[in-house]
């Protein structure tokens, strides 16, 4: 029984970080309907920035997120601007290859200028210990990580129901051409909330490289992960995306201890694949903006 309440307490801890991520994809489909094949390299980027804070000026890696949190942000309004808005009446999958052409260019740039080497943050503060609840111990850089990630909902969900650019966004998830008429000026929003999907990335960075390294292809590690997760929660819905966050935490958590360790990502998909065949909008899609 023990075990089996750690393996859970591990499991909601890994759904925590897995929730930043997730959160930011889903919320700039939700928005601007595209898919940012390119989400995992924008992450990489960021861990690239806190480290270089780190390891050039010393900054702890939850300071140096601030810096990642804006340059991504930057970085997610000119992808948008750039990139994606002369495309927005174009056919999906041509989008589709401008996002993936962004991604092949900035993993190549990442082994350009740092190679494939691993670098990681070695640090001796709260973020490395442990806490002690009678038999089951939880590691306080993911219990952080946890935390923030319903602080950062929460905040996301305020945002966008309580104030005047928040209701603008939703305006524009709903129907662009309606927001329009309104007065909204949808390829402002659409660039604010691609900068603020890819800032979300930046937040998860700070939080992220204490406890995994950083290299050229580690946004690869996560976001395939994180589309199951979109697509399980519903495109668009950022409840759903912190919901499917969780559950596919739970499971990678427990069929890594009782099946095996090579078959988690197994037995996720195959949920997956039997969540979408009983309601393809996903637990909580609606089949339009976020919630």
């Amino acid at each position: 029984m023990e075990i089996l309440i750690q393996l859970v307490v591990n499991g909601l801890l890994l759904g925590g970080t897995l929730a930043i991520i997730s959160i930011g994809l889903t919320l700039i489909f939700g928005i601007v309907r595209v898919v940012n094949f390119a989400h995992g390299e924008f992450l990489m980027v960021g861990m690239y920035i806190v480290y270089l804070m780190h390891h050039h000026f010393g900054m702890h890696p939850y300071a140096g997120a601030f810096v990642a949190v804006v340059v991504l942000f930057v970085c997610g309004a000119l992808m948008q601007r750039f990139v994606i808005q002369p495309l927005l009446d174009a056919d999906p999958h041509i989008q589709i290859f401008a996002t993936v052409g962004v991604s092949t260019a900035l993993l190549n740039l990442a082994l350009l200028v740092f190679g494939a080497d691993v670098f990681s943050v070695k640090l001796n503060d709260v973020t490395a210990s442990t806490i002690k609840l009678g038999s089951i111990t939880v590691v306080t850089g993911q219990l952080i990580t946890f935390l923030v990630s319903i602080a950062l909902m929460a905040g996301l969900h305020w945002f966008l129901k309580a104030t005047f650019l928040g209701r603008a966004v939703r305006a524009t998830a709903q129907h662009r051409y309606a927001a329009q008429l309104m007065g909204v000026n949808v390829e402002r929003i659409y660039i604010f909330t691609f900068g603020l999907g890819c800032a979300c990335l930046g937040l998860a960075s700070g939080l992220l490289l204490p406890q995994y390294p950083v290299f050229p292809t580690v946004g690869t590690f996560f976001v395939l992960t994180t589309f199951v997760i979109v697509v399980l929660g519903g495109l668009g819905s950022l409840t759903g995306a912190f919901l499917g966050s969780i559950i596919i935490g739970l499971i990678d958590s427990l069929s890594g201890y009782y099946i095996a360790p090579d078959l988690k990502e197994v037995v996720y998909f195959l949920i997956f694949i039997g969540i979408l065949v009983l309601r393809p909008t996903g637990l909580l899609g609606l089949g339009r903006g976020s919630e």
